[in-house]
């Protein structure tokens, strides 16, 4: 069986063992991608955020007691949802369960939108950076992280999901559809080039001021050897963007 979109999260012994990995110290999302992120938001004070594909919100969370005004998330996965709505229920936020393609985007209602590690997942990327485009008000931001396209390109590479010690860079201008194994199951990414979401981003009225690739810093790493894989391959893309 194969999952698309947020719905392997609401199976209970992956939604189990997925928290146990995101949550290790040296994950990519803590050592990697979160620096990047938290660099490319910028200040966040009294400002209203959409999280698209918010987790278990607990960037959301971060977020408030970062001075943010309002905060709501939008998240796909039931179990994802119970989860987020706890981790803020003190707050001034809102989840919906809804998915990063139905929701229905207000117009112009948001100073910052973000997506972390999500919009993989999303298969029409042109007619969402055109949503998030309407939803922002004017000079609003779009940051946003995906997995790096080097790592999803091949298909080769997606014969097993054990831990990879090579990585196989292949079929990178076929763009599409991925069926890769994560945690004892099979999930749906997208795969596009850079030039790709750069264009797609550019198309939708977008102005790109930043982008990342991951570059693994020390500090971040509690392990040596960790650091040292990290350095083979870039596993995170991240855009900064502006209306």
């Amino acid at each position: 069986m194969e999952f698309r979109g947020a719905s392997v999260y609401d199976q209970t012994d992956f939604f189990s063992n997925y928290m146990k990995r995101r949550n290790r110290q040296d994950s990519p999302n803590n050592a990697i991608e979160g620096p990047i992120i938290y660099e490319l938001i910028g200040s966040i004070q009294d400002i209203d955020v959409l999280d698209l594909g918010c987790g278990d919100a607990s960037f959301g969370k971060e977020l408030f007691h970062l001075g943010a005004k309002n905060y709501i998330g939008v998240e796909g996965s039931e179990q994802m949802v119970e989860a987020a709505r706890s981790n803020i229920l003190e707050q001034n936020g809102t989840i919906h369960f809804e998915t990063i393609e139905s929701y229905d985007y207000p117009k112009e209602a948001f100073d910052l939108v973000t997506s972390r590690f999500a919009i993989h997942y999303v298969s029409d990327i042109n007619r969402l950076f055109q949503d998030v485009h309407k939803t922002l008000k004017e000079n609003g931001r779009f940051a946003f992280s995906v997995q790096h396209p080097l790592t999803t390109s091949s298909f080769a590479s997606k014969q097993s999901g054990d831990k990879r010690g090579n990585w196989i860079v292949d079929d990178y201008f076929h763009e599409g559809e991925r069926k890769e194994p994560w945690i004892d199951q099979i999930v749906v990414k997208y795969h596009r080039t850079i030039e790709n979401y750069f264009m797609a981003l550019r198309q939708a009225g977008f102005t790109v001021l930043d982008l990342r690739e991951g570059t693994p810093k020390r500090e971040h790493f509690s392990s040596e050897e960790e650091f040292v894989r990290r350095q083979r391959i870039p596993i995170v893309l991240a855009f900064s963007c502006v209306k």
